[in-house]
């Protein structure tokens, strides 16, 4: 069982890479990929960068991680990340094992593990990933607060 200590630590992480995203003109998201301790793969949004709107921070991280361990499924390891994920997201969890998903902030309009809707509760898969969402929230919120702000006085 992951403790509280080490879920923040993880996020913080999330976080850093999420102002990468941002420093590089995306969305601020950031995701990694941890399995006993261990960091297995890391990603922030890159959609823009690689004209690709699968680039999502959860997806990048999950390939990263996918490519070093050598497999497509990843049993025993925990997505951190910024933002609740999507459908997309969620959904590629569900395929690649994922044991645990804890997320920063709830996305109203999208996320689809406790917002619009329960995805990763769903009993007709084939597989359940344990979540737990909020952890560092106010920072994930207030980074993509800014963002959008910022964002939104620039086209005026």
């Amino acid at each position: 069982m992951n403790s509280n200590a080490e879920d923040e630590q993880w996020m913080r992480r999330a976080l850093a890479l999420a102002d990468r995203a941002e420093n590089e003109g995306e969305v601020p998201i950031g995701a990694v990929v941890v399995r006993e301790g261990r960091l297995l793969g890391e990603g922030w949004n890159s959609v823009i960068a690689f004209s690709d709107p699968t680039a999502h921070a959860e997806i990048i991280a999950m390939r990263d991680a996918a490519q070093l361990v050598g497999n497509y499924r990843l049993p025993g390891t925990t997505v951190y990340v910024t933002l609740e994920p999507c459908t997309m997201c969620a959904g590629a969890m569900i395929h690649a094992r994922i044991e645990r998903l804890v997320f920063a902030a709830r996305e109203p309009k999208a996320g689809v593990v406790c917002s619009t809707c329960n995805l990763l509760d769903e009993p007709r898969f084939n597989h359940r990933v344990s979540w737990r969402g909020g952890v560092l929230e106010q920072e994930s919120k207030d980074r993509l607060q800014a963002f959008f702000r910022q964002r939104r006085s620039a086209g005026k």
